[in-house]
């Protein structure tokens, strides 16, 4: 008799165990997604965040690129200060294609008795513009607006300056010696970009008329912009390079400020590529704090597969391949929320364009991004991997017998090695993606250690929270003693309230300390002795004339008044200024022209930190005080020499001293302060301020200014409060993207909370159902429940304006780099709705389950 071998069944394949777990998860998935409405929603509002920013950035940046030749007016600008080109710069511009030519500076419109306006002159040729169109209105010729008739220039006058002086098109105004005609209100211009912001409204007029008002005098802080149109057969990049290549070694001594198409505002697109990573770190916040969601959905979905899990291991399913069907489906879950978050991202842009067209003032170009949808989908899909990994990992190895019982007596072992490598794998490739497709490493790096710092204090006070409920003595008072008991029970939702509320109110009250840090800045930070006024361009023939009409028509005020030119930093120890590894404090010095002055003794709010002032009469080779802190942002230090260019001329002094200097005084004060021996003879103007009396009034500025634009036309008057209202503006209209941004991570924690509580329910249900059966009353379950959620909240709302106030501190005096105001009234205020929002939450889940028969329920338990 033969014994009958039964063959071994062959393990399948990788491949046919794929195929398995994915028609598996695809059949469970087929019953419907309830359960994954808050994973869903996290997810896609954090993946949509960063698809949008990313998206509408790259529209923003194409944009630019694409309109490049227009917002510069040409291929190539070459720009100087104090003067126009020579001859034989011009000559060498124009052997290189067709050259167009403006002027700017700020001056004075003087309407009467009106009044008097700063504004900032635009000064073009008979040309202008040659790439793109002026608007106006009422919409006329340029050249008919602008041109003489009868000894009067026409001009073309932004409609800010009309509704100040009270003007209409048609009226007559004065700046300096000329008289001009403002003709039409200036509705847009192509170059707008190219010119940065200023600090009064826009007046367009010619060359001619701006010779006529005597303003051009030496020394005059006037900028002469050169536009080079290439011709169309070499408008290559490579013959814009070798222009741009030949002007900085046959024009050596120029001291051109260069621009290109490719990089028409380079400050601008700085600007754009920090506030781009600002708002992509928010949408990563965001999609942080969803990833909590996530975890809660995915223990939640674990809790209610129990009896599935169970079954299948009792039937011989291994607990690797049970993880793996059930990862499968959280996956495809995810890639459903990730796909809903890439579409809203990816249509963003366009709905912005559509909201926003006409009202932009920049090249926006919406555009599908595939390259940033891509890197949003990378940072979806590894969220809600880490997040999700080892709450599925836990199933793998408990028995079936416990996971029966897991509900009453949760099991505690760790996760297999083997899922905890998966988390590791991919908590690195997130990090990795950030860091990678960051603009500052360092910056995306400092992020993620802070927000890894949170997330494990946030862990570590829910621990002590349960600790010490678990140690304080009951309370007599029944539904104390209930919530007490309810805050460290097993599945206690202690650690996801704690993380969820702590992660939105640091979020919150950080906004709040920068915002009120940034308000007292701008509003209530000004010394006691602040300026009134600055005034530029006053002739130094005439500088004693002007000391004794400001004394004449402010008497008690202090008056301080220095020579004042401009110049561009060349080159650092012999380092051309375009290759000096600058900090990103200190690099703004670099480029572009700066404001320089000479003296002889130190000024008043410097203090030397290194080195020695020269002495009095000082007659050696040229020395330069520097501003300490940005000196070591550039890598300057005692000895060492700087070159600078100087009405053409480059000037190389060594560096004598480095000083400290109180900025926040708005007195005179310059980065770059030479001995009086470098710029002997040279044609400068001076620059004065005015500090009114104690008990000076600002009544009669107007006056003054009309009486200034009468005795000195061509001196410009820029008033401190309308300079500080005008960057009051901006920081105002940033402060309130920041908080829209923001809102996004606020949204994703109140879904976190109400995620939270609804995976708690199932045992909010069974609790309430027993307790009801054995005569509790419904005030005593919601009371006892407030109480909970009260207690967990408020200590989360503690902990979360503690962090907040740290991380505002970090951002207000690391990166802004001003003070900080401890305020916390935002931040308390943000505390207490979260506390009352969680507790609501809370409630509303607890009446819907009151409102439930205990007898259907208790069947099912």
């Amino acid at each position: 008799m033969h014994a009958i071998v039964k063959p071994q069944a062959q393990p399948p394949s990788r491949a046919a165990g794929v195929a398995l777990a994915l028609r598996l998860a695809w059949r469970d998935l087929r019953g419907g997604l309830r359960g994954f409405g808050v994973f869903i929603a996290c997810l896609a509002l954090g993946v949509m965040a960063i698809a949008a920013v990313a998206s509408a950035s790259r529209g923003l940046t194409e944009g630019l690129s694409r309109e490049g030749r227009r917002i510069l007016g040409g291929d190539a600008a070459f720009s100087l200060i104090h003067r126009e080109a020579t001859s034989q710069e011009l000559a060498f511009l124009s052997s290189h294609g067709a050259v167009s030519t403006i002027a700017t500076m700020r001056g004075m419109a003087n309407a009467g008795e009106k009044g008097a306006a700063l504004v900032e002159i635009k000064a073009v040729d008979a040309g202008y513009p040659s790439i793109g169109a002026v608007t106006t209105e009422p919409a006329a010729p340029l050249p008919d607006l602008l041109t003489e008739r009868d000894g009067v220039f026409g001009a073309v006058a932004d409609p800010v300056l009309l509704g100040r002086l009270d003007l209409k098109p048609g009226d007559i105004i004065s700046v300096g010696a000329a008289k001009l005609q403002l003709r039409a209100n200036l509705v847009s211009e192509p170059d707008k970009i190219a010119a940065g912001v200023g600090f009064g409204p826009r007046l367009l007029m010619t060359q001619a008329a701006l010779r006529a008002t005597g303003l051009l005098q030496p020394g005059s802080l006037v900028r002469w912009t050169y536009r080079v149109i290439l011709p169309a057969a070499a408008s290559n990049e490579p013959a814009l390079d070798a222009l741009i290549a030949a002007a900085g070694t046959q024009q050596r001594e120029a001291g051109w400020e260069i621009r290109s198409r490719s990089n028409a505002n380079p400050g601008f697109q700085r600007n754009l590529e920090r506030f781009t990573q600002f708002l992509t770190l928010v949408g990563l916040t965001a999609l942080l704090v969803g990833g909590v969601g996530v975890a809660n959905a995915v223990r939640r979905f674990v809790e209610a597969k129990k009896l599935d899990f169970a079954t299948m291991k009792a039937i011989g399913a291994t607990g690797g391949r049970v993880v793996a069907i059930h990862l499968t489906e959280v996956m495809l879950v995810a890639a459903l929320g990730t796909a809903i978050g890439l579409a809203l991202g990816a249509a963003a842009p366009f709905a912005l364009g559509y909201a926003l067209q006409g009202i932009l003032p920049l090249p926006f170009e919406p555009t599908l991004a595939p390259g940033e949808l891509g890197v949003a989908a990378l940072y979806g899909m590894l969220t809600a991997l880490v997040f999700a990994i080892l709450p599925l990992g836990r199933a793998h190895d408990v028995p079936v017998s416990a996971l029966f019982r897991d509900q009453i007596e949760p099991d505690a072992r760790r996760p297999r090695p083997v899922y905890m490598a998966i988390f590791a794998l991919a908590l690195a490739g997130l990090v990795g993606v950030a860091l990678v497709f960051a603009y500052e490493q360092r910056i995306a790096l400092i992020y993620l250690a802070v927000m890894a710092g949170i997330f494990l204090l946030l862990r570590a006070v829910s621990w002590g929270l349960m600790a010490l409920a678990r140690a304080l003595p009951r309370p007599r008072n029944p539904s104390l003693r209930m919530a007490l008991a309810n805050s460290h029970r097993p599945g206690a939702l202690t650690p996801s309230l704690v993380l969820s509320l702590g992660l939105g109110v640091a979020l919150l009250s950080a906004l709040a300390f920068i915002n009120v840090s940034l308000t007292r800045q701008l509003t209530q930070a000004l010394p006691e002795k602040a300026p009134s006024f600055f005034f530029l361009d006053i002739p130094n023939a005439e500088s004693a004339r002007f000391d004794a009409f400001l004394a004449e028509q402010r008497p008690g005020a202090v008056t301080e008044r220095v020579p004042m030119m401009r110049g561009r930093i060349v080159s650092v120890n012999g380092v051309r200024a375009e290759d000096v590894k600058a900090t990103e404090q200190s690099a703004w010095v670099l480029d572009g022209d700066r404001g320089i002055t000479y003296a002889a003794a130190l000024p008043e709010g410097s203090k030397l930190t290194a080195g020695e002032w020269w002495p009095e009469n000082y007659k050696g080779e040229p020395l330069v005080s520097f501003d300490a802190p940005i000196a070591a942002g550039i890598g300057l230090s005692v000895g060492d020499t700087l070159t600078v260019n100087v009405l053409g001329r480059n000037i190389t002094a060594r560096v004598a001293n480095l000083r400290a200097v109180e900025w926040r005084s708005l007195g005179i004060n310059f980065v770059m302060l030479f001995s009086p021996n470098t710029f002997a003879g040279a044609p400068h103007t001076n620059l004065a301020t005015i500090t009114p009396a104690a008990n000076a009034s600002s009544a009669d500025d107007a006056s003054l200014l009309r009486k200034l634009a009468v005795a000195f036309p061509s001196v410009t008057a820029v008033r401190v409060k309308d300079a500080l209202e005008a960057v009051n503006t901006i920081v105002g209209q940033l402060a309130t993207a920041i908080r829209g941004a923001s809102g996004l991570a606020i949204a994703a924690s109140l879904l976190v909370l109400g995620g939270a509580l609804a995976a708690g329910q199932h045992a909010r249900l069974y609790d309430a159902m027993i307790l009801k059966t054995l005569g509790a009353t419904r005030r005593f379950i919601l009371s006892s429940y407030a109480l909970e959620y009260a207690a967990i909240g408020l200590v989360s709302a503690l902990f979360g304006v503690l962090a907040g106030a740290l991380a505002g501190w970090g951002v207000v005096t690391q990166v802004m780099k001003i003070a900080f105001v401890s305020d916390p009234t935002g931040a308390l205020l943000a505390a207490t709705a979260a506390v009352g929002v969680t507790v609501l939450f809370g409630l509303v889940g607890t009446l819907q389950i009151l409102s439930k028969a205990p007898a259907s329920h208790l069947r099912n338990l």
